[in-house]
Formats: structure tokens, C-alpha cells, sequence
């Protein structure tokens, strides 16, 4: 796709791994920057410390994990605004968080969820991994296994939340819970389906161009400028 077709610039930033709490509150003041248009599109990428996130749909009944068993390891639990059920978050896996304003993307919400998981699958295809959405389960499967959770949620006709791709990361966490009700055992990874690592800056960089593609528009790629807005006493 050439320069001349992109309708938008999105800012893209890789900010490694930064626990969940401190990356909510960045996306609420970067989504509340967007709506107020002082900034246009941001797509944040990063990695968590362990944590499982509740989503609006299903609560900790999911948790399968003993109390003990989750302080062992480390692992939090943090409920969300964002749609679907709970999921993990751990390093190695790749979030991605796109603030976008839907309205001037041209975008509905079940369409923007669509276009999120068609992202993910060029992004495999391009990895050498067949992958395909399910529509009774939002996110990306490979066969009868998930490899990419998506959860987001809409205000003002802003983004924020995103999409979970296990690249990595230690699949055992998703023993602790069901996520999509479901066993944790669904849950597959693009190292384990490959057989080896992958390097995350090549996920990265992939996953960049399958964005770009899908929603027509440029990322440029920005050294972390945007936590230290959390330190600022006015964001």
C-alpha cells in the first residue's frame, strides 16, 4: 500500500513492560487527550508484569487458581471497563492498546473488533501461522486454539483496551483460570506453535505493517514519550 492511500498518521510507541495499573491510567489520559483532539491516533505497545484482568462480561468466578496459589506466583487481579471475560497478561506476550477516535476512522464497534482480529491473522500469516476469528468468541484462534484475546472498550467514540497476543509468554498462567469460559489448556502461543522464540521486535515490526494495512493508516514509530505524561501534574 503506498504513502498516498493511508487516510491518517498513528502514532506508535513501544513502552516494554509496564504493569497494568500504571497503562490504565495512561490510556485514560491519552483517550481523554483524543477526545479533546489535542493528539490524534496513538496505538500503545507493551508488555505486563503477570496480572489477570476481569473484564465487564464475567467476574473472578473464572479464577480458577487458588488465592495462595496466585500470591505465590505473583500473579494480580485487576478488574476492568474493558468488554469480554478475564484474561492473563505476562511477558512475553505483546499487548496492544489503540486510542483511536472510531467516528473519524469510519468505524462501528463490531467493525472496529473485526478489523482488530484481521490485524492479528496478517500478522500470523506473515509469521507463517494460518490463523482465523471465531464469532462466538472474539479474538484470533489457530485451529481450535486462542492465541490472541481482544477485549476494548468505547467512550465518546474513543478506543482504548485492545488485544492480547501470547508470543512468548509461559502458557501455564492460563491454568489459573477459564478464560472465554473456557479450559486454560485452549491457549496457545506463535513460539510454541513454531517451536522456537521469536523475537518480539519482529513481532513488532510485522505487526505494524498488518496495522497499517487494516486500518489504512501510517504508524510512526516513537521513542517512549508518552509515561512520563503520568509524572506530569496535569497530565
Amino acid at each position: 500500500m503506498s504513502v498516498s492511500a493511508f487516510r491518517f498518521t498513528c502514532v506508535a510507541s513501544y513502552l516494554g513492560i509496564v504493569p497494568y495499573e500504571r497503562a490504565l491510567e495512561l490510556q485514560q489520559r491519552i483517550g481523554q487527550a483524543r477526545a479533546e483532539g489535542k493528539i490524534g491516533d496513538v496505538l500503545l505497545l507493551l508488555q505486563h508484569p503477570p496480572v489477570f484482568t476481569v473484564g465487564r462480561f464475567r467476574g473472578e468466578n473464572d479464577i480458577t487458581g487458588l488465592p495462595e496459589t496466585l500470591a505465590r506466583e505473583r500473579i494480580a487481579v485487576f478488574h476492568t471497563n474493558r468488554g469480554g471475560a478475564i484474561t492473563f497478561h505476562g511477558p512475553g506476550q505483546l499487548v496492544g492498546y489503540p486510542i483511536l477516535n472510531l467516528k473519524e476512522n469510519g468505524l462501528g464497534v463490531r467493525e472496529y473488533v473485526g478489523k482488530l482480529e484481521e490485524a492479528i491473522i496478517k500478522l500470523l500469516l506473515a509469521l507463517g501461522i494460518q490463523a482465523h476469528a471465531m464469532e462466538q468468541y472474539p479474538g484470533v484462534w489457530v485451529g481450535e486454539k486462542k492465541i490472541c484475546s481482544v477485549g476494548i472498550h468505547v467512550s465518546h467514540h474513543i478506543s482504548t483496551h485492545g488485544f492480547a497476543l501470547n508470543v512468548n509468554n509461559d502458557l501455564r498462567y492460563f491454568q489459573y483460570a477459564r478464560p472465554c469460559g473456557l479450559s486454560g489448556d485452549v491457549m496457545t502461543s506463535v513460539s510454541e506453535l513454531l517451536g522456537y522464540p521469536v523475537d518480539m521486535e519482529t513481532v513488532i515490526e510485522k505487526l505494524l505493517l498488518s496495522f497499517s494495512e487494516t486500518f489504512c493508516v501510517s504508524c510512526e514509530q516513537e521513542s517512549d514519550k508518552w509515561l512520563s505524561i503520568l509524572d506530569a501534574p496535569n497530565g
